[in-house]
């Protein structure tokens, strides 16, 4: 087997057994780098040498006969939105082209102390605005399955990575959708885990009370991995939630007898692609097989999900990203006259589009006259969101609804940003509620595939992995890579 085509889990058991160096698998994922990205596109900055020095301490330490974490000498990918110290953070902004983390955020901290490997940092949608990758200041990230069709976003770099074989594992950010839908995309396994198990600290703010870092891995079994060490409470982050981490891997088994699974109607209708709800009936189809119990249940607000996460969370990136003035850090505008003149053209020059558009909108709902009409309603609809999936969480333990309901679509489409903005349907509630969600491949339609979402109660991602799991073992989904990367 190529070493970019391994998994966490068979990596490190050779790492171990001293079958491979750890210099030696990250010499291998560089060159898949240099082989594939010009194509892919997937990266923003690479670290090569201080990912080599890293690999040779995880070798000095197996050869020395100490025992090593599952992630250590294990190349990963990080979005470029989350701080690493020295390297760039330019959130694939103009704003921030030329800025560099002074600081580690949490989960890297955590990495770190599991002597993991960065590769280097991923392409995404501006400031994670965005759907397709396509509003990167930099460059636009291709899907590795069809080149000419968009990866999904905004973490999309992160998940062209892993479809690519450019990375093992790989980290994004997920304000409404942003983990999951891309790897429904890419055929692989993304999770967003609950709202405050996994610190935000050191991942540049959109949506403060959305926003979750998460894993993006070939299967479940890394991503458990990977959840083991970046979940934990942070001092720095007052949302992050003061819990116990389990060992997500001991989730991992072959089991859904008598699992309550619940499919609700709203999910299912107009907008559906017939050929993606095709492919999650069979999947449906499996796990009734396999001895789960399947419940039709009814969640009817979320047709105003989609709407209600427009409002809250461009009043939120409004408030955060007022901080890129052109003064402190980041780009400033030459020839200003005048401080307010500086201000203003320096947001207009450094941020793209879609950013201003949400910034506007954000601006517009928080404004005076405006703020109870939109803003507060929105987030009475939001508890009304969250008091439905308590409510059905009565009848079920987890809920299987499409990721995406298309697969992914050509580059450069045209599509009315409005119309993107509807193709979340299925991933914002997850967020608005705070819930844990998880997009593992089933299927194909039109030779891209297509992902099927779990989620689960709060806190109860071991569940959510554990029907994951299940539903992967029994399936041959998660041994196909893209094209571009060749068969497993």
């Amino acid at each position: 087997m190529e070493l970019y085509k391994g998994t966490v889990h068979e990596l490190h058991q050779q790492l171990v057994s001293k079958k491979i160096s750890a210099v030696e698998l990250t010499n291998a994922m560089y060159d898949r780098i240099g082989a594939v990205d010009d194509q892919v596109k997937a990266y923003l900055t690479l670290d090569k040498q201080g990912a080599l020095a890293q690999a040779a301490k995880v070798d000095a330490k197996i050869a020395a006969g100490e025992a090593i974490k599952p992630l250590a000498g294990i190349p990963g990918a990080i979005k470029d939105n989350i701080c690493i110290k020295g390297l760039k953070t330019t959130c694939s902004s103009k704003i921030l082209a030329n800025y560099e983390a002074i600081y580690d955020a949490h989960v890297i901290e955590n990495l770190k102390a599991d002597e993991t490997i960065f590769l280097g940092k991923t392409n995404m949608d501006e400031f994670a605005m965005g759907s397709t990758t396509e509003t990167s200041y930099f460059q636009t990230t291709h899907n590795p399955w069809d080149l000419s069709k968009v990866p999904g976003g905004s973490s999309g770099g992160s998940a062209a990575a892993i479809a690519a074989g450019e990375a093992i594992w790989s980290l994004g950010s997920d304000t409404g959708g942003s983990i999951r839908q891309p790897a429904s995309f890419n055929g692989i396994v993304g999770i967003k885990p609950t709202y405050g198990r996994v610190s935000r600290y050191g991942c540049v703010a959109f949506a403060s009370s959305l926003d979750q870092i998460g894993p993006i891995t070939r299967d479940v079994t890394d991503a458990a991995i990977v959840l083991n060490t970046i979940c934990g409470l942070d001092k720095h982050d007052s949302t992050s939630l003061p819990v116990d981490v389990p060992d997500f891997t001991k989730a991992l088994r072959q089991d859904v007898k008598g699992l309550r699974i619940g499919l609700p109607k709203e999910f299912y209708g107009a907008g559906l692609d017939p050929k993606v709800d095709a492919e999650l009936k069979k999947a449906v189809e499996i796990y009734r097989q396999m001895g789960a119990e399947i419940v039709d249940i009814s969640l009817p607000s979320t047709e105003y999900a989609v709407i209600t996460y427009y409002i809250i969370a461009p009043a939120e990136a409004s408030a955060n990203l007022a901080r890129y003035d052109g003064v402190r850090y980041g780009y400033r505008a030459s020839n200003a006259t005048s401080a307010p003149e500086m201000t203003t053209r320096s947001r207009t020059e450094g941020f793209g589009p879609e950013v201003r558009r949400r910034i506007m909108l954000g601006t517009y709902v928080l404004s005076s006259g405006y703020y109870d009409a939109y803003y507060k309603k929105a987030m009475q609809v939001r508890t009304l969101i969250r008091r439905e999936y308590d409510e059905a969480f009565k009848k079920c333990d987890v809920l299987l609804t499409p990721t995406s309901p298309v697969p992914a679509y050509k580059i450069d489409s045209q599509m009315d940003p409005l119309a993107i903005y509807l193709l979340d349907v299925c991933t914002i509630p997850v967020n608005l509620a705070g819930l844990p969600g998880i997009s593992v491949p089933c299927g194909f339609a039109d030779g891209m595939p297509v992902g099927m979402q779990l989620i689960g109660k709060p806190l109860d991602e071991e569940t959510v992995l554990r029907a994951a799991y299940t539903f992967e073992q029994a399936t041959n989904f998660h041994t196909q890579l893209a094209p571009i990367g060749g068969k497993k």
